[in-house]
């Protein structure tokens, strides 16, 4: 029997406000405070109750971790707020690498492979990349 089916996913709402301050080890009123301030926000019931999730309880206990060598709450808000937005950064960095990768080859042969397919007297430079310098022919000048 595969054990993993039994395990909730780390997203899925599934602890009581009791079974979250036990599991985080912290006081169900602590718990409370941090939602009201936006710390950490658990998942609601139709009846208002608080369900926390595997992820929340791991927030819980950095929060608490924090708090223990001296950070405030006003600071521990902003460092999770950075922290979101990092993680989030990271997600797109790793986007745009993948599809940076899925490109690659669709440049390199629209520049001719980089041997002298391309504009610039074949040092492989795309279009725009040349400088046209017009100088008048000395007949010209004499007008």
């Amino acid at each position: 029997m595969n054990d993993d089916r039994l395990r909730p996913d780390d997203a899925a709402p599934v602890f009581a406000i009791s079974v979250a301050a036990q599991l985080s080890g912290l006081h169900p009123q602590t718990l409370r405070q941090y939602d009201r301030l936006g710390l950490v926000s658990p998942s609601r019931t139709g009846g208002r109750s608080r369900l926390y999730s595997l992820r929340d309880i791991n927030r819980l206990r950095e929060v608490s971790q924090l708090t223990s060598v001296g950070v405030n709450l006003a600071g521990i808000s902003r460092i999770l707020r950075l922290e979101s937005e990092l993680d989030q950064l990271r997600a797109e960095v790793g986007w745009l690498r993948a599809e940076l990768q899925r490109m690659r080859p669709r440049l390199e042969s629209s520049q001719g492979g980089g041997q002298g397919g391309g504009q610039g007297g074949g040092q492989g430079q795309g279009p725009g990349t040349s400088i046209v310098v017009w100088r008048p022919r000395p007949a010209d000048r004499s007008r």
